[in-house]
């Protein structure tokens, strides 16, 4: 259920304390102990991240006599997971001594000095070299230093149950050439296969990010020709107002939604509706095709608490085509998350000996399989330990070709927003596409300081 009124300053002054006085003290309250915040699954069942940091955390026990690691689990849906980290991060009595951070806000938290950098330390570290140029690109702020070591990137595909699609008389090999070729799968689903969702696709502010990079972005940037940043122009150091790519992408959007191709809106808009894709929607076949990303799977695993061991048989795999099927001919989106060492961190030496721990060969193996990422450290993806790890690896991992990265700079979080806000005033029927374009450019001049250019 959507909340109908905003908190009072009051009440939201209240939760935002609750919220730092569950988290415990800060780091440096012990020299010997290390603190370590991480984004806990919303979902009960799925351990997948506890159940890594509670292996690792023995393995820097037992290696670090007398040093203990205390876990600081955040559970909450992505948008209010940002929101709590950054309360925590103001302070030396709440800030941990080691942080899960998304890429695309990593820019925003080291202007707003919450971060430290990691330079120094990466210097005497021999396996940083074994790290690809572009994951380490991720998580380095405009000054030129790094903030982050990446635990791993993802891509974006199409997800679909072969069983409905057989139903709806639609390939086992299905390979959409246009967006057309998906709404049309799509309308096919919902005129044969009544009671499954025919096509998902996130949208609004209740799931923030997935909204803007699984959804618009992977979208929007199939349009063009694909030789410019459609968000962003570099040589001008601008953002890009809305145009013709974004009115389409945001038509996309409002056609899957005015046509009840998409979940009921109210569905669509509950912050937990990820958790119902991979956990109840796509297991159930309840679901025709899902637009969503590379990690999927790590929720079907033995002792997931949704082991499904048929999905790869259940499920194809489809690569997001380009709006009229031009060249590249094929879309993705990449972004990931880091471990970053807060500035106010009172153990910070000793916080990056966890991520050494955490980031040696055979430990980022063991992630990378656990949460089905795509391999960051290059010797780790020619392993073939990793490559044979499960299906749809190879998949994603050939994806990368054709990924984009987001324009991480630190007004992107406010730029992201903005994306949102049009999604989901085009899924309600709120706002006409050119009404929310409209809306989105002016927000975008209000995010940059003007800092805004027509293409």
């Amino acid at each position: 259920m959507r909340p109908t009124a905003a908190l009072t300053p009051l009440v939201a002054l209240v939760v935002a304390a609750s919220a730092l006085t569950a988290c415990g003290g800060g780091s440096g309250s012990d020299p010997d102990t290390v603190k370590v915040s991480f984004k806990q699954s919303t979902d009960n069942s799925v351990k997948v991240m506890d159940t890594y940091l509670a292996d690792i955390r023995k393995q820097f026990e037992k290696a670090h006599p007398g040093k203990k690691v205390e876990l600081v689990p955040i559970k909450a849906p992505d948008s209010e997971y940002y929101t709590k980290l950054q309360q925590m991060l103001r302070s030396p009595k709440t800030a941990p001594d080691l942080v899960y951070e998304d890429t695309f806000l990593i820019n925003s938290d080291i202007t707003s000095g919450y971060l430290k950098p990691l330079d120094a330390y990466l210097a005497k570290w021999p396996d940083w070299n074994r790290f690809i140029d572009t994951a380490k690109a991720a998580a380095r702020g405009e000054d030129g230093k790094t903030y982050g070591v990446p635990d791993g990137t993802d891509t974006r595909g199409l997800w679909f149950d072969k069983d409905v699609f057989a139903e709806a008389g639609l390939p086992a090999d299905w390979q959409p050439r246009t967006w057309k070729d998906i709404l049309t799968a799509a309308r096919a689903v919902k005129k044969k296969v009544p009671g499954v969702i025919p096509l998902n696709v996130y949208t609004g502010k209740p799931v923030g990010e997935a909204a803007t990079m699984q959804t618009f972005e992977m979208l929007l940037y199939g349009t063009g020709d694909g030789s410019t940043d459609p968000l962003y122009d570099k040589s001008s150091k601008k953002w890009i107002a809305g145009g013709r790519g974004f009115e389409d992408a945001l038509s996309f959007v409002e056609t899957v939604y005015r046509e009840g191709l998409g979940p009921d809106v109210s569905d669509a808009l509950d912050p937990n509706v990820m958790t119902r894709v991979r956990g109840e929607w796509l297991p159930q076949g309840k679901l025709g095709i899902a637009l969503d990303g590379s990690w999927l799977p790590q929720d079907w695993l033995p002792g997931s608490g949704h082991e499904w061991p048929e999905w790869s048989k259940e499920l194809g795999l489809a690569a997001m085509p380009t709006q009229h099927g031009q060249a590249p001919g094929k879309v993705s989106m990449s972004g990931g998350w880091t471990w970053s060492i807060p500035a106010k961190a009172g153990n910070p030496d000793l916080a990056f000996e966890f991520i050494k721990t955490m980031q040696s060969k055979a430990n980022a193996r063991k992630w990378y399989v656990a949460n089905s990422g795509i391999a960051v450290r290059e010797d780790v993806a020619e392993d073939p330990a990793y490559v044979d790890a499960q299906p749809g690896i190879e998949f994603f991992t050939d994806l990368v070709a054709h990924t984009h990265y987001r324009p991480a700079y630190p007004a992107y979080p406010q730029v992201s927003t903005a994306v949102q806000e049009a999604m989901e005033s085009v899924t309600t029927g709120d706002a006409s596409v050119e009404e929310a374009t409209a809306a989105y450019t002016e927000a975008l001049k209000e995010a940059t300081d003007g800092q805004v250019t027509e293409r």
